[in-house]
């Protein structure tokens, strides 16, 4: 690919027409076909274009690449690697996808229709996931249990075997970093099942990983639907864990299988409804309006924390509402190829007819539509932000996930009246809470039913701080040196010493 870094719509369009898809899974260190020959078109959903026929593998394949992990775990190459060396190696793929930034970028932003600016945001956190997590293992110390003269308790940590990351379609590389980077760190083997409907980054991962010299069968890359790889991967007696971000009713369909098979550890992170809390007390009013618009418009809507639900102090609701509606007019979808669209496309037409649905139910159950609710006029599926006002909570657009750029706005009067339209939700994900009363942050803060909360700010924390819900949004803890915690085995080892 060319050395120039790209700078405009025309610069990324070259760019693209340079691209060449690896289309096959990766198994055993081995790029092949599918064992029954079956393939997946992946669309570019800003045009409409198939941009690549890539194998859709089942369970005939979730065997082979099943049966590899465990033999590449059971030999040790990796698994019992020197954590030192196995830094090095994950530095080394670092590195790498650092050389190749933009191709990457590139390949998320014409599978799935995201902004090519929000695309690169997103390889760099998964490069910076990758470095962090590295740094991290060989830093990782187990414990002395207190014990008696005469015994030695020791507490140490140990790969758990087989990993199967199953991850969507709406982060596709960043979500493999946050699902590979701690279970390869570990000393785990990994399988990797993309979406089918953003694989290409995740193969072209694939390509770069055999270049460090991972060994076989300790990373593979499975594309496929989840009702035939993902479920044979799900019932294998050899998977001990499955990491899953995606939708609720999946990820409890994957606690079955897992319930059906060999009780395999089940990591989840899931869906939400967030609430975005904004007193009347915030200091800054324009920048809150602000974020509140970009934590509901990024990346289209299509955000598993989106600030979907905004609560607003009834004595400057109709004041803030408007700045939303302002700021929202910035923000505006385009040409996901074009460094100045804010949004993008919708990730296929399934999802297209949803979020538009979801916008007829807010008009005929009442809500006010403030801004938006038409899509372009375009061979592309584009949808504006849309704000609906005088949201209540029984209506289906307050309490849905609805995975698209769709704002629900509900009023409050007082602190508790706030609190607990916050916690009316099946989700807890994410909130946030805006105020210069410091004793109120705290308050609200600790009373919110959420796995994360946000203060001041939307989806501020870096690497160090744990991302995971409550509730219904699931139990896993992505990132963080917890992330770590999640793919090791806690071993204790007893000692008498005066025999």
């Amino acid at each position: 690919m060319s050395k120039t870094v790209p700078t405009n719509l025309a610069e990324w369009q070259s760019l693209a027409d340079t691209l060449s898809f690896e289309t096959r899974a990766y198994i055993n260190d081995t790029f092949v076909d599918a064992q029954r020959g079956a393939t997946l078109s992946t669309v570019n959903p800003a045009t409409g274009e198939v941009l690549a026929k890539v194998a859709s593998c089942d369970d005939a394949d979730a065997e082979l690449a099943t049966r590899a992990a465990r033999q590449a775990f059971d030999q040790g190459e990796w698994s019992r690697r020197a954590p030192a060396q196995r830094k090095a190696t994950l530095l080394d793929l670092a590195a790498l996808m650092q050389a190749h930034r933009h191709e990457l970028a590139l390949l998320d932003t014409l599978d799935m229709g995201k902004p090519i600016t929000s695309a690169l945001g997103d390889i760099d956190g998964a490069i910076g996931c990758l470095r962090y997590t590295a740094e991290s293992i060989d830093k990782l110390y187990g414990e002395v249990a207190p014990t008696g003269d005469h015994h030695l308790g020791l507490i140490v940590r140990e790969p758990l075997g087989v990993v199967v990351s199953i991850v969507p379609w709406n982060f596709p590389l960043m979500m493999t970093a946050w699902k590979i980077a701690p279970a390869l760190a570990a000393g785990n083997s990994v399988i990797l099942k993309p979406s089918e409907k953003s694989p290409l980054s995740a193969l072209r991962l694939a390509q770069l990983s055999q270049q460090v010299g991972l060994p076989a069968g300790v990373f593979q890359v499975l594309p496929g639907y989840g009702h035939t790889v993902g479920k044979a991967l799900a019932l294998s007696m050899e998977v001990d864990c499955l990491a899953f971000t995606g939708s609720t009713q999946v990820g409890k369909q994957l606690m079955q299988y897992a319930g059906q098979s060999n009780l395999k550890r089940v990591y989840l992170e899931c869906g939400g409804k967030s609430p975005n809390i904004i007193f009347a007390d915030c200091k800054n009013l324009d920048v809150a309006a602000q974020h509140a618009a970009a934590a509901i418009f990024h990346n289209q809507g299509e955000v598993c924390i989106a600030g979907s639900r905004l609560l607003v102090e009834n004595r400057i609701r109709d004041a803030f509402v408007e700045k939303v509606v302002d700021a929202a007019a910035a923000m505006q979808p385009g040409d996901p190829l074009d460094p100045q669209s804010f949004m993008g496309a919708m990730v296929d037409d399934t999802q297209y007819q949803r979020v538009l649905d979801y916008i007829r139910k807010g008009q005929e159950e009442g809500a006010t539509l403030r801004t938006g609710g038409q899509p372009l006029d375009s061979s592309g599926l584009f949808i504006p932000p849309t704000v609906f006002d005088d949201v209540t909570p029984a209506m289906t657009i307050g309490r849905e996930e609805i995975f698209g750029p769709v704002l629900s706005v509900f009023g409050f009067d007082t602190e508790e009246e706030a609190l607990a339209l916050a916690n009316d939700s099946d989700y807890g994900l994410a909130a946030a809470v805006w105020s210069q009363d410091i004793d109120r942050v705290m308050r609200v803060s600790r009373k919110l039913h959420s796995g994360q909360v946000y203060v001041n700010n939307w989806a501020g924390p870096d690497m160090t701080v744990p991302f995971g819900g409550v509730k219904q949004s699931g139990n896993g803890r992505d990132k963080s040196l917890h992330s770590l915690d999640e793919y090791t085995e806690i071993k204790t080892i007893w000692m008498s010493l005066n025999t």
